[in-house]
């Protein structure tokens, strides 16, 4: 199921300061890699666009919406729950907020507070298959060694 999520209210339960100048984007790129585990697409929702940066766009697998300043994502999001319909039992909502929750029951659809949220997003990290990183570094001696051997073909 693809989640819709406000952005805002799930920034400080993992971690990330609201008041840092990036938060929006540190949250994107961890919905990106949640979404990429666990194939699904995510929308989120952030209030406080200033003039000019407000409106949606795709930040790689993400849907991001920036509400302008003065509106609230809340209501954004509860604007788009009535929107969808009968679809909205489709999706996943994720938000500590009361009134978001209580739209998202309205319309059937399911819900999840900020900190399940962020244990899925946990637990989807600790099964994912791990990567090699730990490649080897090659020691001065060893890396001498090759370029002696590559420059003893071209001959």
């Amino acid at each position: 199921m693809p989640y819709l999520i406000d952005g805002h209210n799930l920034i400080p339960k993992l971690g990330l300061r609201l008041d840092s100048v990036d938060d929006e984007m540190e949250l994107v790129s961890i919905l990106q890699e949640f979404a990429r585990l666990k194939r699904q697409q995510v929308e989120v929702y952030f209030d406080g666009a200033p003039v000019g940066q407000a409106g949606a766009r795709s930040l790689g697998t993400i849907r991001a919406h920036f509400v302008k300043l003065g509106q609230s994502a809340d209501n954004a999001i509860r604007a788009r729950l009535t929107k969808m319909g009968k679809s909205a039992k489709n999706w996943i909502i994720v938000s500590s907020d009361r009134e978001v929750q209580s739209a998202a029951r309205v319309v059937q659809a399911q819900f999840i507070t900020s900190e399940e949220f962020v244990k899925l997003f946990r637990a989807a990290i600790n099964s994912a298959p791990k990567t090699n990183t730990s490649d080897k570094k090659l020691s001065a001696k060893e890396v001498d060694e090759w370029l002696r051997l590559f420059r003893d073909k071209e001959s």
